[in-house]
């Protein structure tokens, strides 16, 4: 099989996101202090991928380009392809076609994690050679994803995108692998009732026209990251495999466990107990970070207590009463309690924001 390239979908609006994603792209949104889309970039330089197209959009391609760069810091060579509009993924592919070319490649949501990455998959695409190799997990919801029905040998018998009454629990996993065959099933396709272009009847075209179709269940974990839960959870999921690292500053402060405290970090009469990460520049003091916490670069957490959440670069918490928990801050968010009589509540809140006070 001749060299794979590689195709990262780094468009879409993230509305599952919001407030946080009105600023920033959703791929963006880091999890354990890097952004979501590296890990994919990451993913594809491991297998051996060295040509990467990244699907931008025109509302937040440019942030995607700074942050990326040309690939050079990931070993790879980053072309970047604007997407008029997210008019689903078969629509992406047809408009990274002259990108592509007639070369094979694999096909990864940017804002996807995949445990252990593809570099067995990638094997195995290059071994067996199909038309195309999809990836299935069990998932406790499959009406919000594209579902596979198997036949009795285990082969891909239909693929229905978002079912009403699913066939199973076999959700796609946001990977993909094909020749260029799938040029040829992207445009026999109609848009769905949603008016996309879905990558699932692409593949039903494949699997229709008698192609190979190979599909491998997930062993380990996977997540879509487009939710608030999602992202806690893939959060939780990759500093469960950090080694403890301690480069910044303490000062008569007790750190528990798997702990990383970059460089530049100031910690003071404060307590981190792991799998946590405090990023660069950022100054705890009379603080506690429970586990699962993602502190980001020159955040500030004063006489205040986070545990299990995210908080982007230049966020701030201070003189809470309680813990803050299971949240997610947007860059330079800053929450504190006022010392003024009579006490109250005061808000600055974006659109579809939620707010929980218990």
């Amino acid at each position: 099989m001749e060299q794979l390239k590689g195709l990262i979908l780094s468009g879409g609006k993230g509305t599952r996101l919001r407030p946080i994603t009105y600023t920033s792209a959703k791929q963006l949104v880091p999890v354990a202090n890097k952004p979501v889309l590296f890990y994919a970039i990451e993913s594809m330089a491991a297998a051996g991928i060295r040509e990467v197209g990244i699907i931008i959009a025109p509302e937040t391609g440019g942030e995607i380009r700074e942050a990326a760069g040309d690939g050079e810091r990931f070993g790879v060579e980053i072309t970047y392809i604007e997407q008029d509009a997210p008019l689903g993924l078969a629509h992406a592919v047809l408009t990274a076609e002259a990108f592509l070319g007639g070369d094979p490649f694999v096909m990864y949501l940017g804002d996807n994690l995949l445990q252990g990455g593809i570099d067995d998959l990638v094997s195995a695409f290059r071994a067996n050679a199909p038309e195309a190799l999809i990836l299935l997990t069990p998932v406790p919801d499959p009406q919000n994803y594209g579902v596979a029905e198997l036949d009795g040998d285990g082969r891909i018998a239909r693929l229905v995108e978002k079912p009403a009454q699913p066939a199973s629990d076999l959700a796609l996993v946001g990977v993909y692998m094909f020749t260029a065959r799938i040029h040829d099933a992207a445009k026999a396709i109609k848009p769905s009732g949603r008016g996309e272009l879905e990558i699932t009847d692409a593949i039903q075209w494949l699997v229709d026209a008698e192609a190979t179709v190979e599909s491998h269940v997930v062993r380990g974990w996977w997540k879509d990251t487009g939710r608030l839960d999602d992202m806690l959870e893939a959060n939780r999921l990759i500093l469960e495999r950090v080694e403890r690292r301690i480069d910044g500053e303490l000062e008569h402060s007790q750190i528990d466990g798997r702990v990383i405290v970059e460089a530049g970090a100031v910690l003071e009469r404060s307590t981190v107990r792991g799998p946590a990460i405090v990023g660069a520049g950022a100054r705890l003091t009379d603080a506690y970070i429970g586990p699962y916490t993602a502190v980001g670069r020159h955040c500030v957490v004063e006489s205040a207590e986070v545990e299990h959440s995210i908080l982007l670069e230049g966020s701030s918490v201070r003189g809470l009463d309680g813990r803050m928990e299971s949240s997610l801050l947007g860059r330079n968010v800053h929450i504190g309690r006022s010392t003024r009589q009579p006490r109250a509540y005061r808000f600055m809140v974006g659109d579809s924001s939620e707010i929980e006070i218990l």
